[in-house]
C-alpha cells in the first residue's frame, strides 16, 4: 500500500491537510449531512496518519508493527456504527424540520 520511497512526513502532511479540510467543511457548512461528512473525512484523515505512523515503526524496526493497523480498524467500526446512527438521527430531524440546516437545529426534541 506504501511506497517504500515515500517518506512518512509526507503521508503526515497529506493527512493533515485532508483533517484540515474536514475542519473546514464542520465549521463552514449548513447543510448536517456535509457537517457529517466532513467528520468522516476528518476520521478517514486520523486513520491515514495512524498507518502512516505505523509504516514508519515497522520501518525503524520496533516489535510493535501492526498497531496502527488494528487502530484503524477499531475506528472504522466506530465510524460504521456512527454513520448507521448518525444517518438515522438526521432522517428523523428532517422528517421533523423539512430540513437539515444545523441553524435551525436549535430547538429539536427528539
Amino acid at each position: 500500500m506504501f511506497d517504500a520511497s515515500v517518506p512518512t512526513e509526507y503521508y503526515v502532511a497529506l493527512s493533515a491537510l485532508i483533517f484540515a479540510l474536514g475542519a473546514v467543511g464542520v465549521l463552514t457548512r449548513k447543510s448536517a449531512i456535509m457537517v457529517f461528512l466532513s467528520v468522516e473525512l476528518m476520521l478517514n484523515a486520523a486513520n491515514l496518519a495512524l498507518v502512516a505512523f505505523a509504516r514508519g515503526w515497522a520501518a525503524a524496526g520496533t516489535e510493535i508493527a501492526l498497531s496502527g493497523q488494528v487502530a484503524v480498524f477499531i475506528i472504522l467500526a466506530v465510524a460504521a456504527a456512527e454513520v448507521a446512527v448518525g444517518l438515522g438521527i438526521l432522517v428523523a430531524i428532517f422528517r421533523y424540520r423539512h430540513s437539515t440546516d444545523v441553524d435551525n437545529l436549535s430547538g429539536v426534541r427528539l
